[in-house]
């Protein structure tokens, strides 16, 4: 059943959503060559728990960190270790928070240094594909005319839109009806109303859709090795325009 939340519901997720968009610059601010990922967990980490939140991944499903950092080939899911960003990597940060009964979920890709052209179009048209998707979260559309707007600019780009893993509705859980692919064709689906909270989060590979998951049980990596992006926010469908909780306005 997909949940529809009160106006009083969305004032407490879009205070979850603010610390995940807070969290997300910060990071910002220190992803260079040299860094390790443990080190990227550990910041966001405390800066989500001086924002009064809670991080939403850690011990999730039996998830080890409170953050998930993804380097190159890495999809999505990558757990932090004492492995440093080197220049040219693109690193994609997925975090979630916790905050007075409601959960807010935002993933963004970081260049590290100089990276390469196709590196550079990959997180823009990811990104790009993202604001597309948000845009047809509109009261009235169908569900998957979201996931058609994402697939249709990244394969327009030469890219390809994974199929393994979705975005989802969001709200006193972290994963909530319904699931929102990053693919398939408009028109379809449940009808969007207003209220409604979805993450969307396309992960866009720059060649082969297809991945596999490595021995962590976790880490999510392109099959054939090449480079993917993730960018997420949590949206409130509404009339006219979706409601972006996870941007700092």
């Amino acid at each position: 059943m997909i949940l529809i939340k009160s106006a009083g519901e969305i004032e407490i997720m879009a205070s979850a959503g603010r610390i995940c968009a807070l969290a997300l610059e910060a990071v910002k601010g220190i992803i260079a060559p040299g860094i390790s990922t443990k080190e990227i967990e550990k910041f966001a980490h405390d800066l989500i728990k001086k924002e009064g939140g809670q991080p939403a991944f850690l011990g999730y499903r039996g998830y080890p960190a409170a953050v998930c950092v993804s380097i190159n080939e890495q999809v999505v899911h990558g757990i932090p270790t004492g492995r440093k960003l080197r220049e040219g990597d693109i690193a994609s940060v997925d975090l979630g928070v916790y905050y007075k009964g409601f959960y807010g979920d935002a993933a963004k890709t970081f260049a590290v240094g100089e990276v390469s052209p196709e590196a550079r179009k990959l997180m823009r048209v990811t990104e790009e594909s993202l604001d597309l998707g948000i845009s047809r979260a509109v009261a009235g559309a169908r569900l998957s005319d979201i996931s058609h707007a994402i697939q249709t600019h990244a394969e327009e780009n030469g890219f390809s839109v994974v199929r393994s893993f979705v975005g989802h509705g969001i709200g006193r859980a972290l994963h909530e009806e319904p699931q929102v692919p990053n693919f398939g064709p408009p028109g379809k689906g449940p009808r969007l109303l207003r209220g409604m909270a979805l993450a969307i989060e396309p992960m866009v590979n720059a060649g082969s859709w297809k991945v596999r998951v490595l021995g962590d049980g976790w880490t999510a990596v392109t099959e054939d090795g090449r480079l993917s992006a993730h960018y997420e926010h949590t949206v409130i469908v509404d009339e006219g325009q979706p409601s972006v909780l996870t941007r700092l306005s």
